[in-house]
């Protein structure tokens, strides 16, 4: 690919024609959580309608990955109203449907004390008796699909020993399991993501070590604040990055350090796109959650 600018991209990624096919050799994303109350609210008009943006970026993603690389997503099943949808089944059907390969399941649990506002564990408390449980959820899933075979004889060993794993880092800190405990992210007013259900930098730190080498492209389809995209920078990566929300352009410039001078390090050539189809979300969603809450804590909520 001779474009080796990194590019920030805000418009819809079930359309990615900026990028040329097998281009991008890791995706780590974590797609919107369907209609989740205190992130996403009403942002889909139905589970079908989330569904169908996943098969189409899905599709897209099939054509702008490299023979054998990996495309791994932070996906969880989503309370609404009592009703449980099965996104975690719903997204692997949809994308070993596509062609990908279904190569492995990492549970991320977050610590307790760590979790967003719940009730669920509490109505066995108040009816202690068969059929009144429900847990409280420290987890989700991080999915990793693989587009075809992975031929381990293309990378040179130089390149292969730069990007060399640090084994005692991945025996302490147990990156051999497929149970990954890390602290999430809460929501913090002072936080440059306040509002945003970012995912903490350790899990695209983690997968890009694990599955890319130096040098190469990294996808976040669902950009939103850039974390995956700031880590990709730390590594020696390349990015690129897609996001609906226009209202994060200022955000995500100022977690990468766009436009920003320093002494340490050259400035990451960025390469800004704004497509027709990027939308304003940002503040009827944090109106929307500000509401919610407000009504919750009188009402009481299960999520």
């Amino acid at each position: 690919m001779g474009d080796k600018k990194n590019k920030i991209i805000f418009g819809d990624c079930q359309n990615m024609g900026e990028l040329e096919d097998n281009s991008v050799h890791l995706v780590v994303t974590s797609p919107p959580y369907f209609n989740a109350p205190f992130d996403y609210p009403d942002l889909f008009e139905s589970y079908e309608q989330f569904l169908e943006l996943m098969r189409n970026t899905a599709k897209q993603l099939k054509r702008v990955v490299s023979e054998g690389r990996i495309a791994a997503l932070v996906v969880d099943d989503t309370l609404i109203k009592g009703e449980k949808f099965p996104v975690v089944a719903d997204v692997t059907k949809i994308f070993v449907e596509r062609g990908f390969k279904y190569r492995e399941r990492i549970t991320w649990v977050k610590p307790e004390g760590y979790i967003r506002i719940s009730r669920r564990s509490g109505v066995l408390l108040q009816h202690p008796y068969p059929m009144y449980y429900y847990p409280d959820n420290l987890q989700e899933s991080i999915l990793i699909f693989q587009n075809g075979n992975y031929d381990y004889r293309k990378i040179p060993e130089e390149i292969k020993e730069e990007s060399r794993i640090d084994l005692s880092e991945y025996q302490k800190e147990k990156w051999y399991l497929s149970v990954w405990k890390i602290t999430n992210v809460l929501p913090n007013n002072n936080r440059l993501e306040k509002g945003i259900a970012a995912f903490p930098e350790e899990i695209p730190r983690r997968l890009i070590r694990l599955f890319s080498y130096k040098g190469e492209t990294i996808l976040d389809p669902f950009m939103g604040s850039g974390t995956t995209l700031k880590v990709a920078l730390d590594l020696d990566r390349r990015c690129i990055g897609y996001e609906i929300d226009l209202e994060l352009l200022d955000i995500v410039k100022q977690k990468l350090k766009v436009n920003q001078g320093t002494l340490l390090r050259e400035n990451p050539d960025f390469e800004i796109i704004v497509k027709d189809d990027a939308k304003h979300l940002r503040t009827k969603l944090q109106e929307k959650v500000k509401n919610l809450m407000a009504r919750e804590q009188n009402d009481g909520y299960s999520c």
